[in-house]
């Protein structure tokens, strides 16, 4: 008696012959539709490419640098003071911008969400003020205060002040108060009190920056220096 195992109780069935090129052609289907499937979920739920255009945030981020901004956070995670992120402009803070010609690899990519979509109108700016909180410039050290305590802020453009105009500010509720890290040349909320105070809807944060993607001697994480709000009080109104 044979037992499964053994290779003489299976006899041979005659079968089809395998077409080599279309199990090759069919592997190479199924790993791009894989790919491609990640690639969307990665977009939907995860990270999602942008662009640098200007040198508002320099030196941590320079003009041209390309980065991937974590989508979970508002969400999952909370965002926090220092945290760099990447929002809707919706309440017009910078200039339409002319139509680009595309091509459909580029159109590919941008769909997957690994090239950024240059009809999308964002920016990107450091977290200041949280909801509550109440940012002022300047102190008689020259240093922004945060709900009254100085910050040292070294992630600032070497050079420039921590604000050339004074304000006081104290974030409503569902709102930040942002600043880029080139003080000089940001345009940030210190410059669109005309816009519902400078103020940023959370609603309209697209994620956290979270990595440089390119230029490949750039590659690395984008730090929030909360070490920098460490000592900062909880809001009075909270």
């Amino acid at each position: 008696m044979s037992h499964a195992s053994d290779p003489a109780a299976t006899p041979e069935q005659p079968g089809k012959k395998r077409n080599p090129v279309w199990a090759a052609v069919r592997e190479v289907l199924i790993i791009v539709v894989v790919a491609l499937v990640i690639s969307l979920v990665v977009k939907t739920f995860f990270f999602r490419a942008f662009y640098i255009p200007s040198g508002s945030m320099e030196e941590t981020l320079q003009v041209n640098d390309r980065i991937f901004a974590n989508l979970m956070a508002p969400g999952p995670f909370e965002l926090n003071r220092g945290d760099v992120v990447v929002f809707r402009d919706e309440e017009g803070w910078l200039p339409p911008i002319p139509a680009t010609a595309t091509n459909p690899v580029t159109e590919f990519f941008t769909f997957v969400g690994l090239v950024p979509d240059p009809s999308n109108q964002h920016l990107i700016k450091r977290i200041i003020g949280m909801p509550g909180d109440t940012v002022s410039c300047c102190s008689a050290d020259g240093k922004l205060t945060v709900n009254g305590t100085e910050i040292t802020e070294p992630y600032i453009f070497p050079g420039d002040n921590p604000s050339d105009s004074e304000f006081t500010k104290t974030v409503p509720e569902g709102k930040i108060w942002v600043m880029g890290d080139h003080r000089a040349a940001s345009a940030d909320s210190r410059y669109h009190e005309d816009l519902q105070g400078g103020f940023v809807d959370i609603s309209s944060v697209e994620g956290r920056a979270a990595v440089i993607s390119w230029p490949l001697d750039r590659l690395g994480s984008i730090s929030g220096h909360h070490e920098v709000f460490a000592n900062v009080p909880v809001p009075a109104s909270k």
